[in-house]
């Protein structure tokens, strides 16, 4: 199976993985779900926290807490996005700005050599569509 998507009603879908994971899709502004555009988005950030995790903790402490919050600019009626704007909330306080620039540097290295969601989104890859027929 690996990853699919089935439609379970109208404007409704759901993604599956083969570990038993589900995530809702549907139109932007469906109730519940998360839009394509949407899970693009959370992709970007979902990697790029999942990247800078070990490097947050080593630096800041195990129980640290952070969030990263994403954002997209996108024309008016576009059907895509023109950039994708990742950002970090974590509490630095207890480093000095040296620590804190040495700590966003490796962070930043890390997802650009890591993160395959940013670095696909920065490459650009063809997508192909298979319909039967």
């Amino acid at each position: 199976m690996a990853l699919e998507v089935e439609r379970t009603g109208e404007h409704t879908f759901v993604g599956r993985n083969e570990r038993g994971a589900e995530v809702r899709l549907g139109r932007k502004g469906a109730e519940g779900a998360f839009s394509p555009a949407e899970l693009l988005q959370i992709a970007a950030a979902g990697c790029s926290a999942v990247t800078a995790e070990e490097l947050i903790t080593r630096r800041i402490g195990e129980d640290a807490k952070f969030r990263v919050a994403v954002k997209a600019d996108r024309r008016e009626g576009a059907s895509e996005l023109d950039a994708v704007h990742v950002a970090f909330d974590v509490d630095v306080s207890t480093l000095t700005a040296d620590q804190r620039d040495a700590l966003a540097g490796a962070v930043d290295r890390a997802i650009d050599r890591l993160c395959t969601v940013s670095r696909t989104l920065k490459k650009g890859i063809p997508v192909t569509e298979k319909f039967p027929g």
